[in-house]
């Protein structure tokens, strides 16, 4: 049977279930965003605040192409946690948990090492004309690539307290690194004079702290998932074969988008300078008011589907989906409603400089406000199929829509100028959206309507 301490998804009243996975996870996603956008209110106090925005932007591409292989170590411990805990098999969420978790290590001493030793040849590809800009760019790469693998582990570990139900350990976590990059942030960047390299390295310190608040929440924290949790140590090569399996798909999505995303902001950067690419940055932080939460709420559909995935409770499942559905898109509408009617104050409160650069903000953020609802589709499809183990759908619906977005850019650039290039990153989220709102809608018609044993033909279905 499950943990004492395990959050048990697969009874009691569903909304009330999934908003105590969901809230904290939410608050988790909002604290990243606070965290990046500390980062980006101090840069943007800085005399060459254009600059540095533009620099993090730059050098936070590569961070987010991070994102990719560290899904190994989320995705896995999540979905397995939670599978392992609906069927009441403690042990071996544990091991699923363990083994993402040391994989995770793994992989982030090797992309931080990339980063490290590669830092210029990487830039070089996004092409950078502005010679401040590359410098500044390396030097940020440099020292946020030793931080790499603690936030791996720090987020399989968020997997693992994602999936068993308890999403809270995670949010304080972060709640500590917050506070302590909102000390260092104005301490090393204006008051010590360090620039971008003091945004850096606070953090590096803020992201060392959490990854140590983790490991200890998972070792002794009364309401941990597991008794008894080891970080290094063997990996399992039959787990760590299944947690492959269940990820792989993610990770390509993840790259492929990100890397499809860098084609974009290429094309920023070459045609419009550093003013457009500051823009992107400021006006992509702040759009990340819904991605983020978005992504966050989705998360919690995975831990709430997983566990009823495992417990063979189909009709709990349906209903689940639906509500997540719901709340999701009455989170949509009011972001789409901030956005269009507040895009330029949030945006003056990060760059001010030039005036034009407020005109340029506020339309990226009413271009982009056209896509939220179909990110609300996105959320609670994807959360859906994830649970269930089938990550392959929302991937291949996500790589389909993202491998246009650069040549819808390229075409609404040639009549809207910049706009179009935001147009085109619009358009291609919609289609995202739509196409994994429909196969969901098909898959969904295996499904069995009533709590039963699930048959050998869904289980091997591949829809």
């Amino acid at each position: 049977m499950s943990s004492p301490n395990t959050y048990n998804l697969t009874q009691g009243g569903i909304l009330k279930k999934m908003l105590l996975v969901a809230v904290p996870i939410m608050g988790t996603q909002f604290l990243q965003m606070t965290y990046n956008l500390t980062d980006m209110f101090w840069l943007g106090q800085m005399e060459a605040s254009i600059t540095a925005v533009a620099a993090s932007g730059l050098a936070g591409m590569f961070l987010w192409l991070g994102m990719a292989p560290m899904m190994v170590g989320r995705m896995g411990a999540e979905i397995g946690t939670a599978q392992s805990l609906g069927r009441g098999e403690s042990d071996v969420a544990q091991t699923y948990a363990q083994t993402a978790t040391r994989m995770a290590l793994l992989l982030g001493f090797l992309y931080g090492l990339v980063l490290l030793t590669m830092a210029d040849p990487l830039i070089t590809l996004l092409q950078v004309k502005e010679p401040a800009v590359r410098a500044s760019t390396s030097d940020y790469l440099r020292i946020v690539s030793i931080g790499i693998p603690m936030t791996y582990v720090s987020a399989a570990i968020t997997g693992a307290f994602n999936g068993a139900g308890n999403s809270r350990l995670s949010f304080w976590a972060n709640a500590v690194g917050l506070a302590i990059n909102m000390v260092l942030d104005p301490l090393l960047i204006l008051v010590l004079g360090m620039g971008i390299r003091g945004a850096a390295a606070a953090t590096v310190l803020a992201q060392a702290t959490v990854c140590l608040l983790f490991i200890l929440f998972a070792k002794r924290h009364r309401h941990r998932p597991f008794p008894r949790f080891v970080l290094l140590g063997k990996v399992s090569m039959q787990f760590g074969r299944q947690i492959i399996r269940w990820s792989l798909p993610v990770v390509v999505e993840s790259a492929s988008f990100t890397l499809l995303a860098m084609v974009v902001t290429s094309m920023v950067s070459a045609w419009y300078g550093e003013t457009a690419v500051a823009v992107q940055r400021v006006g992509s932080q702040i759009e990340s008011l819904s991605w983020l939460i978005g992504g966050g709420f989705s998360s919690a559909v995975t831990a709430f589907i997983g566990q009823n995935y495992g417990a063979r409770k189909w009709g709990r499942i349906r209903r689940g989906y639906r509500i997540a559905l719901g709340a999701l898109f009455a989170w949509e509408v009011l972001v789409t409603f901030l956005l269009v009617f507040f895009g330029r104050f949030f945006f003056s409160l990060f760059l001010r400089e030039p005036p034009q650069i407020l005109d340029m903000g506020e339309s990226f953020l009413r271009i982009l406000a056209g896509c939220q609802l179909f990110m609300a589709m996105e959320g609670a499809c994807a959360g859906a199929f994830r649970g269930m183990g089938r990550t392959m759908p929302p991937s291949v619906c996500s790589i389909s829509a993202n491998m246009i977005r650069p040549f819808l850019c390229w075409f609404f650039a040639q009549w809207m100028g910049l706009d179009g290039l935001w147009m085109g990153v619009t358009v291609s989220a919609a289609l995202r959206g739509t196409l994994m709102l429909i196969w969901y809608t098909l898959y969904e018609k295996v499904i069995p309507k009533h709590d039963e044993v699930v048959s050998p033909d869904l289980e091997r279905s591949t829809i």
